[in-house]
């Protein structure tokens, strides 16, 4: 099947060759695979913590709160620091690891990276489905989160690198999908072992993260890198050799130029990260990081996390809790598999803008409901209530899935120069995983504070968002990699006085110098 893209060279309106090839999709799906164990890592946490037998051993001080029917408040039976911490923990080694990653992901290519991400996820799914003490448990914890860094910073990269231009959207948000799968698959298991009689069920669901694991470390040895990786590293005929196979066709010279003059220019900078910080690269830095903190204080994954917490909380029973969660874990799959087939139609503003008044709107209603029929001590959500709040949330899961789910690792990783790309990728992980920290750490602590006005909490940020994307954010759709600065960033009302530098006019001069010159056996 033939998919053109347009042309990423100095003149524009080029057009590259292009076929959606077996090996395309084979590796976008291998390599999605680390959406897959991240997406599991999120949503098992939340059930082994509402299971009695995982708290009476790790946590026995929040299981008797949990059984004490004199508690304070039934919003306060999770708050627990400990707690939170066997959530958190692995987003916070994430964040740490994601440093090495940048360095390992551009000095030893995309697919030793995932390779990498793979080995530590197997590790720690080890550790954690054998844990005798919190000690084990937490260590566990960790080395998934160094496999969430090293993962986050090379597939969506991978992804977007290897890609035919006109798909790249939906091929890129294989990894959210994949992250959504993981959910559904980690409740479903929850769900499950959570009736295993003799106490270890949840050994089961903590162990079962070996099977995204093995398949991401399998998909790491089978995948090819990409062309880009390749030849930024100097192995110009294997890239090239790369790009024919990726693209299914011999004629690939203008894509093959476009991307050894990218590289070059890239080469030239010694200092990524100095260099992410230039005039002409802050509306990328901008977006990007915004995108990874208000992605976060949506609320969504106070909700993954903590589903099954969270219908406890408010009235729910264990079973329903639970069923509750693969619910909404289903919506998450179901509406991301939405985002694939409209994002390279709707675009990403359209889906951000749209998908901010359904959140925000869902939220605000959730909160009232709350508000106004679940008390400190209720034990119960009246039937009709407790189905209407999860529409409610499905609701809001679904919008979040084909928006600011796949949108906000998508944005990024196609609007930074090839110069920027690795470091700006560690940025946005960084943050991202800094802010999963922050709201995994916080939110059972701010359910209790806050009670049901959590929901308004999150529900004030998307709002603040949605103005955010309809001033700030450009429509990327159908833009190549290698054009975003002429067709987007020096066409915005506001981005574009970044981009009026000196040094930015003499690069591109040079630029358009070596392509028309290049000598394909010069050393980059």
């Amino acid at each position: 099947m033939a998919g053109g893209g347009f042309a990423a060279s100095s003149g524009g309106g080029t057009e590259f060759e292009a076929k959606i090839t077996p090996i395309v999709i084979l590796s976008c799906i291998m390599a999605a695979t680390g959406g897959l164990m991240f997406g599991y890592d999120v949503g098992v946490s939340g059930g082994v913590t509402a299971m009695p037998d995982f708290l009476k051993k790790f946590f026995p001080v929040v299981y008797r709160r949990t059984q004490d029917p004199n508690i304070n408040s039934n919003y306060c039976r999770y708050d627990n620091q400990g707690l939170q911490m066997f959530t958190s923990s692995l987003y916070l080694a994430g964040l740490t690891a994601t440093f090495f990653a940048s360095y390992t992901t551009r000095r030893f290519g995309r697919r030793v990276s995932m390779l990498i991400a793979g080995v530590f996820f197997v590790t720690g799914v080890i550790l954690n489905a054998a844990a005798q003490d919190l000690a084990m448990l937490i260590i566990g914890r960790i080395l998934l989160g160094c496999g969430v860094g090293f993962a986050n910073q090379a597939v969506p990269l991978f992804l977007s690198e290897i890609a035919p231009t006109r798909i790249r959207g939906g091929l890129n948000i294989l990894f959210q999908l994949n992250i959504t799968i993981g959910i559904l698959f980690a409740n479903l298991v929850n769900y499950g072992t959570a009736r295993i009689e003799g106490g270890w069920g949840w050994r089961v669901s903590l162990g079962l993260a070996g099977i995204p694991a093995g398949l991401l470390t399998l998909g790491a040895l089978l995948v090819i890198d990409t062309p880009t990786s390749l030849i930024q590293r100097g192995h110009i005929e294997k890239g090239k050799s790369a790009l024919k196979r990726i693209r299914g066709t011999e004629n690939v010279e203008p894509e093959f130029l476009e991307i050894v003059e990218a590289t070059r220019m890239a080469k030239e900078v010694k200092h990524p990260f100095r260099n992410l910080l230039k005039r002409r690269n802050r509306p990328q830095l901008i977006i990007a990081v915004a995108l990874q903190i208000f992605q976060q204080f949506t609320g969504i994954n106070a909700i993954m996390f903590y589903a099954p917490v969270l219908f406890s909380t408010v009235g729910f029973g264990s079973d329903a809790a639970l069923y509750s969660a693969v619910i909404t874990g289903a919506v998450n799959v179901v509406s991301t598999i939405v985002s694939i087939y409209s994002v390279d139609k709707v675009g990403r503003r359209m889906l951000l803008l749209e998908a901010g008044v359904q959140m925000f709107l869902s939220q605000s209603v959730v909160a009232i409901i709350l508000g106004l029929k679940v008390t400190d001590h209720s034990d119960n959500l009246n039937h009709g209530y407790a189905i209407f709040v999860v529409v409610l949330i499905c609701t809001f899961v679904s919008a979040f899935a084909w928006s600011w789910g796949p949108l906000g690792w998508l944005i990024p990783s196609e609007t930074f120069p090839l110069e920027a790309r690795s470091a700006g990728q560690s940025v946005t992980v960084c943050v991202n995983l800094l802010f999963t920290f922050v709201i995994a750490q916080a939110f059972l602590s701010m359910l209790c504070k806050f009670k049901f006005g959590i929901f308004l909490f999150f529900s004030s940020w998307v709002l603040l968002m949605s103005f955010f994307v309809f001033f700030l954010v450009p429509e990327t759709k159908n833009i190549p990699i290698e054009e975003m600065t002429e067709r987007v960033w020096k066409k915005h009302w506001l981005w574009k006085r970044f981009m009026d530098d000196d040094d930015l006019d003499e690069e591109v001069g040079k630029k358009n110098g070596r392509v028309n010159g290049y000598d394909p056996n010069s050393q980059l």
